[in-house]
């Protein structure tokens, strides 16, 4: 097996020459073999009904609104979240607890629908949201400089419901895992 030697100059025409044909047809068989293999990332995704799923309230000034979501309580779950998902129902999400509060930073890859985030602090109030994230961005999506307040946990609803339900910054999520039974 022959070396490169790294450089700034190009490689001269000895470095350049082909392979010897044997292991040129090796390489090409492992290179099909390796596209014809499914992605590792599509064969550790779990089916969205295996995840906990619980009720969850938020107060608002229009009164209280329900919804039936799932628990991203695991890395292996908070890293999946809803990517892949091509719609959700309009009383569904997703909350993404941590265990200690802190900065939470979110992405939309390979997330195909837009989502409204609420940023959650430990009593349960809502500190900010990212209403309308952008499917599959990999943009970072965080709470802003001024909001210092530590984050226990996020919640993904389809993009636009905050608006449809007037949910605001400054609302109360009802949910055992702010120890809060209604305000």
């Amino acid at each position: 097996m022959r070396t490169l030697q790294m450089s700034r100059q190009p490689p001269g025409p000895e470095q350049c020459a082909p392979p010897p044909r044997g292991r040129a047809r090796s390489l090409l068989a492992l290179v099909l073999l390796l596209a014809l293999m499914p992605a590792p990332a599509a064969l550790a995704l779990e089916s969205l009904s295996t995840f906990p799923h619980s009720a969850l309230e938020i107060q608002t000034q229009a009164g209280r609104q329900h919804f039936d979501i799932w628990v991203a309580d695991t890395p292996q779950r908070s890293e999946q979240g809803l990517m892949f998902v091509r719609s959700l129902p309009a009383a569904s999400g997703m909350l993404f607890p941590l265990e200690r509060p802190g900065v939470m930073r979110m992405w939309m890859k390979n997330t195909l629908i837009p989502l409204d985030m609420l940023f959650i602090d430990v009593h349960g109030e809502i500190i900010y949201i990212q209403r309308n994230a952008t499917p599959e961005s990999e943009a970072i999506i965080t709470t802003p400089p001024m909001v210092v307040t530590p984050v226990k946990a996020v919640l993904e609803l389809a993009g636009g419901e905050c608006d449809r339900r007037q949910i605001q910054q400054g609302d109360w999520v009802i949910h055992f895992l702010f120890g809060m039974d209604g305000r």
